[in-house]
């Protein structure tokens, strides 16, 4: 990632803020801008920094507004091939200030959640996804359980990623709720004459944990082509990734579980436990390794644009992500002979405990294929009116999970057995905007206003299966939720050059959300149905920039945003024996606050930020524990937390050429205060979450990626990342980090050497988590990783 510098335009904009890129294109027709590359290397004097009104009239559909009042990052295409090891699109993201992507191996479709300033990764229906302005976020859930609602990483590939931007909090009108932490949008490439390339990589990790070491290999082959002739352009992105992941969960028996053995205890004596603390500094034993994942992922994706007039545009996209997923386990306790053992009662240094099933060693088979449709007409004259019209539909065409039951153990289990059926099909969401800009005479606005409606599908049964269930068709119904939730939403703002040196941006958004057709069902005989929900929300927004001198920029931002609950949220239920339906479906939205005071330098090639943020969200959503007066019990769900409040401080600093030609560098520092001020729920006992710190938000992060540039053939870069201290439970309980299941504090270094051969071949090598650093969250992340690449481009 290359560092914020207006000296060297677009070369750096790998940092840019929404502000200093408004100042670079004011008045311009950035069609016409030259791309970062040629810019690189150029001597041209530093710009005046000056406000001003956007005018953009871009190639690539955007779900941008034509200005952003907030904090903004980017990331190009130049920046990712210097400086990243890129193998998934999240990748891009990796050292932009304040933002964690949960990937655990290469390919992870289940489980990377965005975390922002104020937003963990548990939490992924607080940011905003998009790529060429249709939704990735997938809002059916949030965070991760059961079910799981990361965004849909896969239908973007690294090889087709023009430029990536980083939109900071709630402060634009055209977005909802969601974008509370950040929103995030991948502009993918369409050429402008006849280009092809290919790619092919590999990568590989040695991981070693409580005793067991392996080795866990990747390769990943793309190819891409694409031409523009007459009014017409095209792009064609196909990507197939094999991937092995290192084990991800742990089957566990508590030490003070254990009994003395009966006389006639039919359990029998095994080795290979180990012995450690848990989260809570608790002995317990490590039994066996599960959830490792082997993968074979295809990317197919079809872009189509044509010119109607030399203003107006149409455009279609079709992706296609197909999923196929192997999830195995191994037990680490082995019998007198040696063999490994997978059930029956078992006796570990000399006490009995509870016999080993099915789900202490879990088998999975996933078949997932997944479809994208985008369509949009936008006109791009730059007049006093543009408009565009844009659709989107995400479907679950396939979605099949098959899990051996808790009876059926291995070595059974690899063959069949009794199961169970989880289905998805079906389920998806669709998407609908009408925008517009006006831009009166005068110049003085620039007026973005739009309506748009967004509907979600949930429709998710599990069944089971007593013959063979890797191959039977589904059997007796033993769950299934259902439902829909809709957002309708009308916007308008106002970006307002009030004097030479002043612009303000106001904005309003306006918002309707149902929730219907839920359902909840736990056999073909027990169901419970919901009645629909409606609700209205105003969202205001504002922002005031100053620049108080050639080179220093003031900016101020607030804004409100409502994150809607989602289907999950509301309908998906767990049972106990007390309470069959625990699911809420009377949650209440999160309402936040979130402001933010940003200060921007430059001092000739080098930059600085710094940023005040602060964000006060009422009725968070999150799983605890309240007292149920219809059960008569304590339940655990998801449930509102009335009050958190977070409070922080992100500096970035960067430069070109600093010191030595070639030599670049970029740094972000973020600090967060983040703690649950209000709360009727409790993890254990009543009050014992008050005062304590949001879960997965760390005090402190840190980045640090320096580059140098040899010569034109050779460039290297290395980054360091840190992470301070983090907890997962809501009433900070989980005091050693450092274990399975625990959130630990990291600091990791990678490095990437590019080589380029000349103008069509390159060839890359790098290395992530150079030192080797062992770190969780929830699950281990990967341990040293090396990969390779080689690159054609015509």
């Amino acid at each position: 990632m290359q560092p914020h510098s207006l000296a060297r335009a677009a070369a750096a904009c790998a940092a840019l803020s929404v502000w200093t890129f408004a100042q670079a294109c004011d008045d311009c027709d950035c069609d016409d801008a030259p791309p970062p590359a040629q810019v690189a290397d150029t001597d041209a004097p530093t710009p005046r920094n000056r406000l001003g009104l956007v005018r953009v009239q871009g190639a690539a559909p955007s779900s941008l507004p034509s200005n952003i009042p907030t904090t903004r990052e980017t990331v190009t295409r130049e920046d990712m091939a210097r400086s990243i090891n890129a193998t998934d699109a999240e990748d891009a993201l990796k050292y932009l200030p304040s933002l964690l992507v949960r990937k655990r191996y290469i390919g992870d479709y289940n489980h990377a959640i965005l975390s922002s300033r104020a937003s963990g990764t548990g939490n992924s229906a607080r940011s905003a996804v998009y790529a060429d302005g249709m939704l990735l976020s997938n809002y059916l859930g949030n965070g991760v359980g059961g079910l799981s609602f990361p965004p849909r990483w896969g239908l973007v590939t690294p090889e087709e990623i023009e430029r990536v931007d980083v939109m900071y909090g709630p402060f634009s009108a055209a977005y909802p709720g969601n974008s509370v932490g950040a929103v995030v949008d991948y502009q993918t490439r369409m050429p402008t004459k006849f280009e092809a390339h290919a790619k092919l990589g590999a990568a590989s990790q040695s991981s070693e944990l409580y005793g067991h070491q392996s080795r866990f290999n990747a390769w990943q082959a793309s190819a891409s082509v694409g031409d523009r002739a007459g009014d017409w352009s095209w792009w064609i992105n196909l990507n197939r990734s094999d991937s092995e992941g290192q084990p991800l969960t742990f089957a566990t028996r508590t030490a003070s579980t254990g009994t003395t053995p009966a006389a006639n205890s039919t359990a029998q004596p095994v080795t290979g436990a180990v012995l450690q603390l848990n989260t809570t500094n608790t002995p317990w034993y490590l039994i066996g390794a599960g959830t490792r994942y082997h993968t074979v992922q295809d990317h197919a994706k079809l872009k189509l644009a044509y010119e109607l007039s030399p203003t107006l545009r149409a455009s279609y996209t079709l992706g296609l992500w197909r999923n196929t997923s192997e999830g195995n386990s191994e037990s680490w306790l082995r019998n007198a002979a040696g063999q490994p053992v997978y059930g029956g009662a078992v006796i570990i240094d000399g006490k009995q405990f509870a016999a080993l099933t099915g789900s202490d060693f879990a088998v999975t088979r996933e078949k997932l294929q997944h479809f994208m449709h985008g369509l949009s007409v936008k006109s791009h004259g730059g007049g006093e009116w543009d408009w565009e019209v844009a659709a989107s539909l995400y479907d679950y065409d396939r979605d099949h999970k098959r899990q051996n039951a808790g009876a059926n153990p291995q070595p059974g289990a690899l063959t069949g057995g009794a199961g169970t059926l989880s289905d998805g099909s079906g389920t998806g969401w669709h998407t609908l905007a009408i925008k517009g800009i006006w831009r009166p005479a005068g110049g003085s606005h620039v007026v973005d206003l739009g309506l748009q409606q967004d509907g979600y599908k949930l429709d998710y049964a599990t069944s089971s299966i007593a013959g063979n269930y890797l191959a039977d068709g589904p059997g007796a119904l033993a769950s299934q939720v259902g439902g829909r939730t809709q957002l309708q939403a009308a916007y308008l703002q106002d970006a307002w050059l009030i004097a030479p040196d002043w612009k303000a941006v106001l904005g309003l958004r306006a918002e309707r959300w149902e929730a219907r057709d839920g359902r909840t069902d736990f056999s073909a005989m027990s169901s419970q149905t919901y009645a629909s929900r409606r609700e209205r929300f105003l969202s205001p927004k504002a922002a005031l920039s100053w620049q108080v001198a050639p080179n220093t920029l003031l900016k101020a931002s607030v804004g409100r945003a409502v994150r809607m609950p989602t289907v999950a949220e509301l309908y998906g239920a767990t049972s106990t024996a007390n309470s069959r339906f625990i699911n809420d479906p009377n949650l209440r939205p999160e309402k936040s606050w979130t402001g933010e005071f940003s200060a921007e330098q430059a001092w000739g090639a080098l930059q600085g930020r710094l940023t005040l943020f602060a964000e006060t969200t009422q009725d968070s959503l999150y799983s605890q524990t309240l007292f149920d007066p219809a059960a008569n019990t304590n339940i655990g769900r998801v449930q509102n937390v009335e009050k958190i409040a977070t409070s922080g401080l992100e500096a970035t600093l960067g430069a070109v050429d600093v010191g030595l030609k070639g030599l670049d560098f970029n740094t972000s520092l973020t600090y967060t205060d983040s703690k649950i001020k209000a709360n009727a729920g409790f993890v254990g006992t009543p009050g014992d979450t008050m005062g304590k710190w949001q879960p997965n938000i760390p005090r402190w992060r840190a980045t640090v990626v320096t580059g140098y540039r040899f010569d034109e053939h050779w460039s290297a870069s290395l980054a360091v990342r840190h992470s301070g201290r983090q907890y997962r439970t809501l009433n900070n309980s989980d005091v050693n980090p450092f274990a399975y299941m625990g959130v630990s504090k990291y600091t990791t270094a990678d490095m990437r050497l590019l080589w380029k051969m000349d103008r069509q071949w390159s060839a890359a090598f790098g290395i992530d988590n150079l030192n080797n650093y062992q770190y969780w969250n929830f699950h281990n992340y990967p341990q040293r990783s090396y990969a390779a690449e080689l690159r054609f481009d015509l």
